[in-house]
C-alpha cells in the first residue's frame, strides 16, 4: 500500500504545501508508511499524478491536498481503476464535497484519515468531464465558476465568494432559453438553471437537494424556471438550504440518471466548481464508481427522514 499525497498550491486562499508537507512526513514516518508527495505546478497536474499511480496496478491511496477542485483532478485522473481509493485532505475554501459527512472537520486531521473506512460512489459523465460532487449548468453555473475570482480578497471566503459573485451574475442576466429532456419528457423553454446532485453541498454552503445519495445510482436534478432579478433574494434562502419544495412554481425536481440540455449558444457549465462551456449538455450517471476513503466512524449516508 502506496500512500500518494498530491498537493494543489493554488487551492484555498494562501499555499498550504510547507504545513502539508511537515504533518505528512511526522505522521507517516511515525507510522513506518511508504508515501509519496507530490506538488502540482498547473492546472492538470493532479489529474495526470493520479493517473500515473492508478495505471501502475499498484494499490494506493490518493489524498487529495486542496478543496473540491483538487479533489476533481484526483477522482478524474483515478477514475476506472479498482487498485486505488481517494480521499481529501482538506485545505480548499470551500470543501463541500465533504459536508456529506456527519464531521467534515475530520478531513483536516491527517491522523484520523490514515485511519480509514471506505465507501463507493457514483460519478457523474458531463460531457467529457466526470464530477463527483455537482454540476450545473446556466446562471448557476456562472455563479459557482466565479467564485474563485473572489474567494483570495480580504473576508471573502467560501459562503461571502459565492454571494458577492451571485451579486455580479445576476446584474449580467438571469436566464436563457433550454431545451431539456429527462425522464422521457423534453422541456422547452427559458430556464434560470439547471443544477444536477450526486452529493449534497457546493458553493460554500448551499444544500439544494438535503435528500441526494452519492452511493444510489441516481441523480437529483432541479430545473428551476425562469425568474426575474428581484425574485432572486426570496428564492437563494430557500434554495440554499434545501427548500426548493416550498418553491412548486418555480422549481422543479426529478430522479434520474440522465439528463440532456440544449442551449442557443456556449453556455457556462460548473463541474465541481471548475468552469466549462458547452451548447450541448450531456450529464449521466458514469459507469465507473470510485473508491473514497474517510475518518473511521463518520456517517454520510441520507437520514431516512430526510428521504
Amino acid at each position: 500500500m502506496i500512500h500518494l499525497f498530491i498537493i494543489n498550491p493554488a487551492a484555498g486562499s494562501r499555499d498550504r504545501t510547507g504545513e502539508y508537507s511537515q504533518a505528512i512526513h511526522r505522521l507517516c514516518r511515525e507510522r513506518g508508511l511508504e508515501y509519496d508527495i507530490r506538488v502540482s505546478t498547473a492546472p492538470g497536474e493532479c489529474r495526470r499524478f493520479a493517473r500515473e499511480a492508478a495505471k501502475s496496478g499498484k494499490e494506493y491511496r490518493l489524498y487529495a491536498c486542496g478543496g473540491d477542485g483538487t479533489l476533481n483532478e484526483v477522482v478524474q485522473g483515478a477514475a476506472g481503476y479498482d487498485n486505488v481509493a481517494v480521499t481529501v485532505f482538506s485545505g480548499g475554501s470551500g470543501n463541500d464535497f465533504v459536508k456529506i459527512f456527519n464531521d467534515p472537520a475530520a478531513f483536516f486531521d491527517l491522523e484520523r484519515l490514515l485511519d480509514p473506512q471506505e465507501a463507493v460512489f457514483d460519478l457523474i459523465r458531463v460531457n467529457d468531464d466526470l464530477s463527483l460532487n455537482i454540476c450545473s449548468v446556466g446562471l448557476d453555473a456562472r455563479i459557482g465558476t466565479d467564485v474563485s475570482n473572489y474567494k483570495r480578497l480580504p473576508l471573502l471566503h467560501g459562503f461571502r465568494a459565492y454571494v458577492l459573485s451571485t451579486l455580479v451574475n445576476v446584474i449580467r442576466g438571469v436566464s436563457e432559453h433550454y431545451v431539456v429532456e429527462l425522464e422521457g419528457q423534453r422541456l422547452d423553454g427559458t430556464f434560470t438553471f439547471v443544477c444536477v446532485c450526486n452529493g449534497r453541498f457546493y458553493g460554500g454552503g448551499f444544500n439544494p437537494v438535503p435528500e441526494a445519495d452519492p452511493a444510489d445510482g441516481k441523480l437529483d436534478v432541479l430545473l428551476v424556471d425562469k425568474v426575474t432579478r428581484l425574485q432572486i433574494p426570496g428564492i437563494i434562502g430557500r434554495y440554499k438550504s434545501g427548500r426548493y419544495k416550498e418553491l412548486p412554481k418555480l422549481v422543479r425536481h426529478f430522479r434520474t440518471d440522465a439528463v440532456k440540455i440544449r442551449c442557443d449558444k456556449l453556455t457556462a457549465v460548473n463541474v465541481d466548481g471548475e468552469l466549462r462551456q458547452a451548447v450541448q449538455v450531456d450529464i449521466r450517471v458514469d459507469r465507473r464508481k470510485i473508491r473514497f476513503f474517510y475518518p473511521r466512524g463518520l456517517q454520510w449516508q441520507v437520514p431516512a427522514a430526510v428521504r
